[in-house]
């Protein structure tokens, strides 16, 4: 597994991440004895970037990790995010951005992961009552304190970026980014380029649409968060599979899956666009793993592009309440 200088963070990750979130919600039950056998085997196969957050089970997924971390601290890079507080309902979070919640944020989670300091602290979602300069200010005396060693921020618009990094400097960008969702590529892609931050690719396989092996919400577990994506549901389910069809064939004439074709041609948007496929399967972790090392040329990207232009997939990828939380 390759691996690449993260921005101006100062440390490597591998090409491929492993996006954690999955291990502990919205994706059916899970085992933790499988969800450890696959943290393990990333290890092995080169993988040393995990992604979580305190929102994800909530609190369970940084308990996971932490479990795994110890013995093999030294590894890995943890990346963790701050910002949604789940209440009672926690299907309703609010966001939260203050300096006194990111400071108790931080410190839980630093407990939870049992390790002195995160790699990559993540603003998970920008709070619209606070300026985004007072959040990273806070961020920036974390780092100060030996608390944290880089800075991101998740799903903001390139503005947000820019008065961000005028601050301080950020290390990554983390929002949605796939062949069925290219918005990046408008702004805020280029303002990461422009400042020297990474783009970490979050649901790079269509949160498994583009595998082939998603048609619909059909099939899915009846607390499937997928249920509720309007790209999951009735004829713009439909549509989308007919586009994910015609990558299989392409997949076939490279010789590989559909998710590693999704995969090689987001490393292929680089230098420095990380994507963090999230799997509970050891089968699907090997799979993708081999996605990192396939180099496309010019012909079957443009056969890709082809495809998949820039808004060819059919549906919101979040329901309108999620939709509130992006900053645009």
């Amino acid at each position: 597994m390759k691996h690449i200088a993260f921005g101006r963070a100062g440390f490597e990750v591998s090409a491929l991440g492993l996006g954690c979130m999955g291990m502990s919600e919205n994706y059916g039950p899970s085992s933790d004895v499988e969800n450890v056998a696959v943290l393990g085997r990333a290890l092995e196969l080169g993988i040393n970037f995990l992604d979580t957050a305190d929102s994800y089970g909530p609190h369970r997924n940084e308990e996971l990790i932490g479990r795994f971390l110890s013995g093999r601290r030294a590894q890995i890079v943890v990346a963790t995010k701050f910002g949604f507080v789940r209440s009672a309902d926690p299907a309703a979070p609010t966001i939260d951005n203050s300096p006194a919640y990111i400071r108790s944020a931080c410190e839980a989670s630093l407990r939870r992961l049992n390790i002195d300091t995160i790699d990559l602290y993540y603003v998970h979602r920008v709070d619209p009552k606070r300026p985004i300069e007072e959040t990273v200010g806070t961020l920036a005396d974390l780092k100060r304190e030996g608390k944290i060693r880089a800075i991101g921020l998740s799903e903001v618009s390139a503005n947000t970026l820019r008065r961000a990094a005028a601050v301080h400097p950020i290390a990554a960008v983390q929002s949605e980014y796939s062949l069925w969702l290219r918005d990046a590529e408008l702004e805020v892609l280029p303002a990461c380029r422009e400042l020297g931050v990474c783009f970490v690719a979050f649901a790079p396989l269509g949160r498994g649409f583009l595998t082939g092996a998603v048609k619909d919400a059909a099939g899915l577990a009846p607390d499937d968060y997928r249920r509720q994506l309007p790209r999951f549901q009735g004829e713009a389910a439909a549509h989308n599979a007919r586009l994910v069809a015609q990558l299989e064939q392409i997949a076939r004439r490279q010789g590989c899956t559909p998710a590693q074709l999704a995969i090689a041609w987001l490393i292929a948007q680089g230098p420095g666009v990380v994507p963090i496929p999230g799997t509970r399967s050891l089968k699907r972790l090997e799979e993708n793993a081999l996605g990192a090392d396939i180099v496309l040329d010019a012909a079957a990207r443009a056969a890709i592009d082809a495809i998949f232009p820039r808004g060819a997939a059919a549906g919101e990828r979040y329901d309108a309440d999620s939709m509130k939380l992006v900053n645009g």
